[in-house]
């Protein structure tokens, strides 16, 4: 016995457990399973030492442990199980079995039950039961485990039509706290939807023997997943399950991956297959369940006869069947190439998911479409796309049976593509189908809906190949566009559209929309009303399907003013000169108030866009602020830094100087900015302006008080930011110089460009602010003093002295 105990000692199972985990040649599978098998033998060794002998007993692994799949840092799940004949041996026993574990820091979740015991938790805690499908006997008395085992499986097969409804209620309150794991920059790999968990419930529904998971792979798929934690425990040293950015890398050069993006593409790749299972196996589950609920009584109305399914025809080879698409028995896929946009477009357009089985029948007998395209397909493809909400499901299934690169092969390049902006919620192809369903609720308001709805599908589809996206993705549209099958002009329109699909939302909040060069050089670009048209709706639809932070009522005022002066311009009609309007009697009335009292005045007034409907709120854009200030150095930074100390986003700023009436002395700079509240609520007027003269006079230490902000202001852990980068934007305006300033995002960051630009001793005529996430970028139209654009040489100086005032 003393024997048995030395093998058994904690030191040489730790010892053997870390030449194991540091062992390069053997990982994955083959790993898991082996530190599996050293931890069988010490706990069997620590057992046999504990209760020589001893019957009536078993040591039982449980849950992942249970299916002999340690990560390097998992926890033990192991179940005591006994008789109930000797308490007080078992208690001794679980003593020695515990604490040497507990002694090397191993997590531990550990329970002693009698096997009725152990039913009756089962039975009661939904989360028991299923770790106990996944037992397995480590040691002890195989009889009582193997009848436990028996028995707890057969009550999970008695009682699954009530516990699977329970359980994949788990699975979807686990989805809303966690999120998809494949679309999460940070992905929990256990919890999140798609993840480990949900692996685990399918191997539980198909224990249920009421229904089954697409199995093809899917075991590939969960022991990727595996793979990746294995690989973050052993990088980080802890017991997690979250992805963080940080650790990425380290992750990806552990699985002899080439970087982060690699590493995520295969767990987006991996989640979206136990995602796309969970979802057919849960309807089959509900249509099984569905049946045994209603056939009892159909089989009383009908005599006990049996009757077959009902089939609706919904298209040309495509019928429904008891709540899904399924292929008319006539049909023949290969010989009937359209026949997959022809279902998928039926099953969107009615709301339905299409059947598995058929989509698998599709995808085995597809042959690629001829070039170019058959007008059905096509006008298929248009249906599809234009199906709103129901197309996102419809397009997963043909994704995830190989047909979408079969239809559109560009389409691998960008699938599972991460994005590494945390402003966008999905990956790169998901993100351009939530593109096309936004499209297709403004297909009334577009003359060409057809040219919109595949702008929307292709308009990033160059984020797959190197260089710009945009530029990259026109040469892309123009060979799909022309292979599905549009003419030469609809081909140039798409790649327009392509293109720029990034112009009007970019140059409305970041260049002076006053100036003529600006407006022109959008005209030009666009081409024709027409093309203004549709890339208004695909700015629109682009970002509503890119996040929250993307759009907004500021944001489409903008869009919407550019629209309107380029149309115009397009019609024939010159934009009108630069010229500074006339002051209005507002504007005198605090010029001549600051020139009276030597010191700064302003007025806050909020702007509302006009409600959609008569019942609806005006919906607010922000709040317009007007400051009068005796022409003085600074004005700028000190603006800006009380705006940031009160929590204002600056989105426009405009400066100039105004001309006073004869007869009153002194020069007066105009502010006219448009703000917003970052937490919703407006400072009192009264407080900004007495925060401004502190600041004007240098009582004020705005540099000191942000400072403080900027020490609290959260920071990702591990995340460097990009260095900031400014340029000279060539051509942009003939009136003024264009600054273009990109940076991380920080309290304070527009005070910081002010002073440098006042250091420079130029004259900002306005200020176009954009933030999407962490990064800004800010836009400045200036002038030398006599109000004319900068040299090229002093313009390049300029931005070389602000880039590095913004370094340090």
């Amino acid at each position: 016995m003393h024997g048995q105990a030395e093998d058994s000692g904690p030191g040489g199972y730790a010892a053997a457990r870390l030449r194991l985990l540091t062992e390069k040649a053997r990982s994955g599978p083959p790993r898991r399973s082996a530190l599996a098998g050293l931890t069988d033998e010490w706990l069997a060794g620590l057992f046999a030492a504990g209760a020589p002998g001893a019957r009536g007993v078993s040591l039982v692994a449980v849950g992942g442990y249970g299916r002999a799949e340690l990560s390097p840092r998992s926890d033990l799940d192991l179940l005591l199980l006994h008789d109930g004949s000797a308490p007080e041996t078992v208690s001794a026993l679980a003593d020695r079995l515990w604490y040497p574990v507990w002694d090397l820091g191993l997590a531990l979740d550990h329970s002693v039950r009698t096997p009725a015991e152990a039913r009756r938790t089962a039975g009661e805690d939904l989360k028991v039961q299923l770790g106990l499908l996944d037992a397995r006997h480590i040691t002890g008395d195989l009889g009582l485990t193997t009848a436990l085992r028996t028995t707890v499986l057969a009550d999970w097969r008695n009682q699954a039509p009530k516990r699977l409804p329970a359980l994949r209620e788990l699975c979807e309150e686990r989805a809303a706290r966690h999120g998809e794991l494949q679309y999460l920059l940070e992905p929990d790999l256990k919890e999140a939807r798609g993840g480990l968990r949900d692996a685990t419930a399918l191997r539980a529904v198909a224990a249920s023997w009421l229904a089954d998971a697409p199995r093809e792979g899917l075991a590939e798929a969960r022991g990727r997943l595996l793979d990746v934690r294995d690989a973050l425990h052993l990088t980080t040293g802890r017991a997690t399950d979250r992805l963080a950015l940080q650790e990425q890398d380290q992750v990806a050069a552990e699985l002899g991956l080439l970087d982060a993006d690699a590493l995520l593409r295969q767990v987006y790749e991996a989640a979206r297959i136990i995602a796309y299972a969970g979802d057919v196996t849960w309807r089959e589950v509900g249509r099984v369940l569905r049946s045994r609920s209603v056939r009892p009584r159909l089989r009383a109305m009908m005599g006990g006869g049996k009757s077959a399914p009902e089939r609706s025809p919904l298209a040309e080879g495509v019928v429904e069947q008891d709540g899904e698409v399924v292929l008319a028995r006539a049909a023949r896929p290969d010989r009937d190439p359209v026949l997959p946009l022809r279902a998928a477009a039926a099953a969107a357009q009615a709301g339905l998911p299409l059947n598995l089985h058929a989509v698998r029948r599709m995808a085995a007998g597809a042959r690629a479409l001829p070039s170019p395209w058959p007008a059905e397909a096509r006008q298929q493809l248009l249906t599809l796309l234009g199906s709103g909400r129901p197309t996102v499901d419809v397009w997963e299934a043909l994704e995830a049976e190989g047909l979408i690169s079969l239809l559109l092969p560009d389409w691998d390049r960008v699938r599972c593509r991460p994005q590494r902006n945390a402003v966008h919620l999905w990956t790169v192809d998901r993100h351009l189908i939530e593109t096309a369903v936004r499209a297709s609720a403004f297909t009334r308001r577009v003359s060409r809906p057809d040219l919109l709805l595949i702008a929307a599908l292709l308009h990033d589809i160059g984020k797959g190949w190197p260089g710009d996206h945009s530029v990259a993705g026109e040469v892309i549209a123009r060979d799909v566009a022309a292979r599905i099958g549009f003419d030469a002009a609809d081909v140039t329109v798409i790649a327009t559209l392509v293109r720029h699909h990034l112009l009007l939302v970019e140059t409305a909040t970041r260049r002076d929309l006053d100036d003529p060069a600006t407006v022109r050089s959008v005209a030009e670009a666009v081409g024709s009303p027409g093309t203004l048209e549709l890339l208004h709706a695909l700015t629109e639809a682009d970002a509503l399907a890119t996040g929250p932070a993307a759009w907004s009522s500021w944001r489409a005022s903008l869009v919407a003013d550019l629209v309107q002066r380029v149309a115009a311009v397009l019609a024939g009609q010159a934009p009108p000169d630069p010229e500074e309007a006339a002051p209005t009697a507002q504007h005198e009335r605090l010029a001549l108030e600051a020139v009276a009292t030597g010191a700064p005045v302003l007025s806050l007034r909020a702007q509302t866009e006009p409600p959609a409907e008569p019942s609806d709120d005006p919906e607010p854009l922000g709040v317009e602020l007007l400051i009068a200030v005796p022409d003085q150095a600074g004005v700028l930074p000190a603006v800006a830094g009380v705006l940031a100390m009160h929590r204002l986003t600056v989105r426009t700023a405009e400066l100039r100087s105004l001309d006073l009436p004869d007869g009153v002395d002194g020069s007066v700079l105009l502010l006219d900015w448009r703000v917003a509240a970052e937490y919703g609520s407006l400072p009192q007027a009264a407080r900004l302006r007495a925060d401004l003269v502190r600041a004007l006079d240098g009582s004020l230490d705005i540099s000191g008080r942000l400072a403080e902000r900027d020490a609290a202001y959260p920071r990702r852990r591990g995340v460097v930011a990009p260095p900031p980068r400014v340029t000279v934007a060539p051509a942009a305006s003939r009136h003024a110089t264009v600054i273009e300033v990109r940076a991380q995002d920080a309290p304070g960051l527009l005070f910081r460009i002010g002073r440098a630009l006042e250091d420079t001793a130029v004259r900002v005529r306005s200020a176009h602010v954009s933030t999407l996430g962490a990064n800004a970028v800010d836009v400045f139209y200036v002038t030398q003093e006599q109000g004319v654009p900068l040299p090229g040489e002093e313009a390049v100086a300029v931005a070389r002295k602000l880039e590095e005032a913004l370094r340090v």
